[in-house]
């Protein structure tokens, strides 16, 4: 039987973190050749520098992001008969993890399937990985833009995303999705993100919408590239 295959997110960062760190190395052997340990060391220094944030990246993308976010959906104790929804699902790690913790609810994708976002990323990729895992009879995926949902208000119990909504340009775009997200939630529904960079604003504009929402980093296992680029939790509940 096969297994989900889920790639490598935003791929065109991993491979600019890779060459990078292949050209240092060449850097520093030509340096020592011709110029000795003073003119070598620096750029072998920045080799180790992005070697590392290229193994810390594949571990959060391909091992790190599904054993926190199996935690974070253990914390939530769902029923199993939440109807869900995955804003940017991708090639569907989450959409997954939440499908496989219900029993008679449904969980939906959204996304626009762009492979610059997440390597090989297509509905039927999506659709295939629900089928290998068992669980395509509780999933629902559409081509959608997450700043403008195509449900009905209060159509969910859950929304997750991770690691997607960042990628939307402007920054406002950013805010109505996650306006979309309150949307679509029913009252007393939850909304938890994974994010990098943008997660503070979000719990900032939430806040605005007068909701309680938490704040948490996730730690190593998603830091991408480093702590400088690690993931954080953003948490609330519709009253």
């Amino acid at each position: 039987m096969s297994r989900p295959r889920y790639g490598f997110d935003a791929p065109p960062f991993l491979i600019g973190l890779t060459i990078a760190s292949l050209l240092m190395l060449a850097a520093g052997i030509i340096g020592f050749a011709l110029g000795g340990w003073i003119v070598g060391l620096w750029p072998l220094f920045f080799a180790v520098y992005f070697a590392a944030s290229t193994l810390l990246y594949l571990h959060a993308t391909r091992r790190g992001k599904f054993a926190v976010w199996g935690e974070v959906l253990d914390g939530l104790a769902l029923r199993g008969d939440e109807h869900a929804l995955d804003m940017g699902c991708g090639r569907g790690a989450v959409l997954i993890a939440v499908a496989q913790r219900l029993t008679t609810g449904r969980a939906s994708g959204a996304d626009l399937w762009r492979s610059a976002d997440q390597s090989g990323n297509a509905e039927k990729v999506t659709r295939a990985n629900a089928e290998a895992a068992g669980v395509s009879g509780r999933v629902r995926l559409d081509t959608a833009d997450m700043t403008a949902l195509p449900y009905p208000d209060e159509s969910f119990d859950l929304v997750v995303s991770s690691l997607a909504i960042h990628n939307i340009q402007p920054a406002a775009g950013r805010l109505r999705a996650l306006d979309e997200a309150l949307r679509v939630l029913r009252p007393g529904g939850r909304l938890v993100i994974a994010d990098i960079n943008a997660a503070p604003d979000y719990r900032t504009h939430l806040v605005e919408r007068g909701l309680s929402t938490t704040l948490r980093p996730l730690g190593w296992r998603m830091w991408y590239g480093g702590p400088w680029v690690a993931a954080t939790l953003v948490s609330t509940s519709k009253p």
